[in-house]
């Protein structure tokens, strides 16, 4: 909630700055600062044993995951080929650990992963009167970076490396700019629907490959705050 309030209130300095500059509302660029809640999945949808003493300890178990939510800032950048269609690139960083559930429930098998979610969407804004909602798709490309075998995984299964494979997706996306005065700014509401997976594996301190997992992420991803088109 502390990331949330911090996010918004970027927005609302930024909005306040960006005042005294020169504003169109119909322009063709928009600058977004927004809130946003990564919700992801995170459920396993296949494991490989590469490890015989790993194997014999998860195997005989009801195993599965799931990745915990998190709010980060965003800065959404827009270009306006036209009135009714654009494209919206994100930049954002947000952070994730992945947790054991059912028969592992609380053990931790991936520390402080970070993801850059590199999304282009495609949008067309509907003419609706003052208030424009708008739908877009396109794909997405998440880089993971600086991820780390959780404390449960190096306790069962000796693990002291973890890798989370980049994954190429695709994202669906709806939302509504309500203009806020005649300059350009607006309030924003945003929600995205992501599909992809990802492959993770652990390894002990040798380099032996222990334990190999398939991700279901499709995370939602919505987000609120303030643009500025010029």
């Amino acid at each position: 909630m502390r990331k949330l309030t911090s996010a918004l209130a970027l927005a609302m300095a930024m909005a306040a700055t960006t005042q005294a500059h020169a504003a169109n509302a119909e322009g063709k660029w928009q600058v977004k600062v927004l809130g946003t809640a990564v919700l992801p999945d995170g459920e396993i949808d296949k494991i490989k044993y590469a490890d015989p003493a790993v194997a014999a300890v998860l195997a005989p178990l009801d195993v599965q995951t799931k990745a915990n939510d998190n709010v980060v800032p965003t800065v959404a950048i827009e270009y306006f080929f036209t009135p009714n269609i654009s494209l919206e690139t994100i930049c954002c960083v947000t952070q994730h650990d992945v947790d054991g559930t059912r028969d592992i429930t609380g053990v931790e098998m991936v520390a402080d992963a970070k993801i850059i979610p590199a999304t282009f969407t495609l949008k067309y804004h509907l003419d609706a009167g003052p208030i424009k909602p708008y739908i877009g798709a396109g794909p997405t490309y998440f880089i993971f970076i600086d991820e780390k075998p959780g404390s449960g995984a190096t306790a069962v299964m000796g693990a002291t490396k973890f890798k989370l494979d980049d994954s190429l997706g695709f994202a669906l996306q709806a939302g509504i700019d309500v203009p806020i005065n005649d300059s350009g700014m607006s309030l924003s509401l945003d929600a995205k629907k992501y599909w992809l997976s990802a492959d993770a594996k652990w390894y002990d301190n040798t380099g032996t490959k222990l334990l190999e997992t398939k991700h279901n992420l499709d995370p939602w991803v919505l987000s609120a705050g303030v643009g500025f088109r010029f």
